[in-house]
């Protein structure tokens, strides 16, 4: 099954150039379909007025952090399933494994590229 490009995608980034970086990144892949969020609180206002079919968020953000984001999706009957990928300039392996038992679908450490991303979306959708 080939992956849906129009699909809905929430990119969360407290950082708005990353927003920038990850949202070309998309374009570049064929993703056109993306909103963003400038931290935990303000994505999960939008995921609870729109669905989505991937979430993208960084880790370190305030005052929500893209972990207690991720435990609030994953927390949630409406949103529990919905793939998430957690990007982070750091790979601490504590980091890492806190994500695996939150229910993180996969990760990202920056600085990362086009094809990186794309290979780490088509593994969370079993491309």
């Amino acid at each position: 099954m080939a992956l849906d490009v129009s699909m809905p995608i929430l990119i969360v980034d407290d950082y708005a150039t990353m927003i920038r970086i990850i949202r070309n990144l998309l374009k570049q892949v064929g993703f056109t379909n993306v909103d963003d969020a400038a931290d935990g609180t303000q994505a999960l206002e939008r995921i609870g007025k729109k669905k989505y079919d991937l979430i993208i968020s960084d880790w370190n953000m305030e005052p929500m952090t893209g972990y207690e984001l991720l435990k609030q999706v994953r927390a949630s009957s409406e949103t529990a399933r919905t793939p998430f990928i957690m990007v982070t300039a750091e790979s601490k392996t504590e980091n890492v494994i806190a994500a695996k038992k939150a229910g993180v679908n996969n990760y990202i450490v920056k600085p990362f590229n086009a094809q990186t991303l794309k290979g780490k979306i088509d593994a969370v959708f079993g491309e």
